[in-house]
């Protein structure tokens, strides 16, 4: 098999205005050198590797690549016996006190007391991880205007061996796959403006779309800005979405967040020997960052193909195309669409997760984008989709929608089955 480093290096995008550059071998050989850091794990320190020590103490992978596998999207455990390797859990509780409000205030929740905001399940060194995440399902059965029947699942998350103690009683849960990361380097490079000109908090225009922007923590700028990126458009940029998920998924620590993920009740966790201070410089840091952020955006197939066609235009009618809008103005020369408006929606209480992300409510989600979705299965392994990957396949996370998108779910589920196949075959082009 073709090296994931490899076949990112054949998807390297040089960014707008760096095209005809003299820098573009060093840009090509900083691109190697984070996806090199990007795929190859990180060990325990001490170590000889003093390049690569500092995992954990408290972690949930040791690369990056381990839950972005080819760069693609992460999944829930799909057999019994699987780990959460590429699916992490939020931790949060409600933020009543004024220190919890402050800390809310740029952390966007008050982390639970004990295990903190993000769950870790390893550990090394002797520490034990902090728990055994799983899931249970519970089947959502419907029916298309036609007859057709379809079963849904319903997770439930479960956690075993919580090794530190009980949870708080008002713990909120968010599980989250890892996002596909092609075409985050486009995304960042689309002007506030433009994404804030397609929010409609309060529902002006009375289409029943009410998009509104996440406004988050920017630890560089030390100010609130726009959110764009993750699941709850929580992070402001690709480098501080890195580096969290070096300092909180591999227990990596960087200049943005310089301490480890223990809490106070984790003693032995402050104790255990480190990989430096930060754990990943800056400059090495940033090459990881720059291999993200010149992800490629695979190309779009059968785009003239009568079927997908017919798809488009059932994709529009439907009115998905409200929330994920094909592109911006920013964007409009790029071959490929990102279908996304980067915004919060409410996505109704089937979907929800109960847990607040700064401005983001627990029923709200940002529009993921569409593009690359169609690779899903050749690139990642699997057809798993949504926020938890509870949808088994691209029909099946239509019918989750709900809240703002339960006018076009009602829309497709009076399809009929050729309809359906054509949307179908349109989503699988992109």
């Amino acid at each position: 098999m073709q090296s994931t480093l490899a076949i990112a290096l054949c998807s390297l995008l040089v960014l707008p205005g760096l095209a005809n550059s003299d820098d573009n071998l060093q840009q090509h050989e900083d691109f190697a050198v984070g996806g090199a850091f990007f795929q190859q794990p990180w060990v325990s320190a001490p170590a000889s590797t003093t390049a690569r020590d500092g995992l954990g103490p408290l972690f949930k992978a040791n690369s990056c690549i381990a839950c972005h596998v080819q760069h693609g999207r992460g999944h829930p455990p799909l057999t019994a016996t699987e780990p959460f390797l590429s699916t992490i859990v939020k931790l949060s509780i409600p933020a009543t006190t004024a220190e919890q409000l402050m800390v809310a205030k740029t952390l966007g929740v008050a982390p639970e007391p004990i295990y903190g905001d993000h769950l870790q399940p390893l550990g090394n060194k002797g520490l034990p991880g902090e728990a055994t995440p799983r899931f249970s399902y519970t089947e959502v059965h419907g029916q298309f205007a036609d007859g057709e029947t379809y079963t849904l699942q319903q997770p439930k998350l479960h956690l075993d061996s919580l090794n530190y103690g009980a949870m708080h009683p008002d713990v909120q849960h968010s599980v989250r796959v890892a996002p596909a990361l092609f075409g985050m380097g486009l995304l960042e490079s689309i002007p506030a403006a433009e994404i804030l000109a397609n929010a409609d908090p309060d529902d002006k225009n009375d289409d029943g779309i009410s998009g509104k922007a996440n406004q988050v923590w920017d630890i560089q700028q030390q100010q609130i800005v726009l959110g764009r990126f993750s699941w709850k458009a929580n992070q402001p940029s690709i480098a501080q979405q890195s580096a969290d998920a070096f300092r909180n998924d591999i227990g990596i620590t960087n200049t943005r967040f310089p301490e480890q993920p223990c809490t106070a009740a984790q003693t032995d966790c402050h104790h255990l020997p480190d990989g430096g201070k930060p754990e990943i410089p800056d400059d090495l840091l940033d090459k990881v960052v720059f291999h993200v952020n010149a992800q490629r955006v695979p190309p779009r197939r059968e785009v003239t193909d009568p079927q997908v066609l017919q798809g488009e235009r059932l994709f529009k009618q439907s009115g998905c195309a409200a929330c994920h809008i094909p592109t911006f103005p920013a964007l409009a020369a790029q071959a490929h669409q990102p279908y996304s408006d980067l915004l919060l929606h409410d996505m109704g209480a089937g979907l929800a997760d109960h847990r607040p992300d700064f401005a983001a409510s627990g029923q709200e989600w940002r529009t993921p984008p569409l593009w690359g979705i169609g690779i899903t299965a050749k690139l990642s392994g699997h057809t798993r989709f949504l926020h938890d990957g509870r949808a088994r396949n691209l029909l099946e996370a239509i019918l989750w929608h709900g809240g703002e998108a339960e006018p076009a779910k009602q829309n497709v589920l009076a399809l009929n089955k050729p309809e359906r196949e054509a949307l179908l075959r349109f989503l699988n082009s992109l």
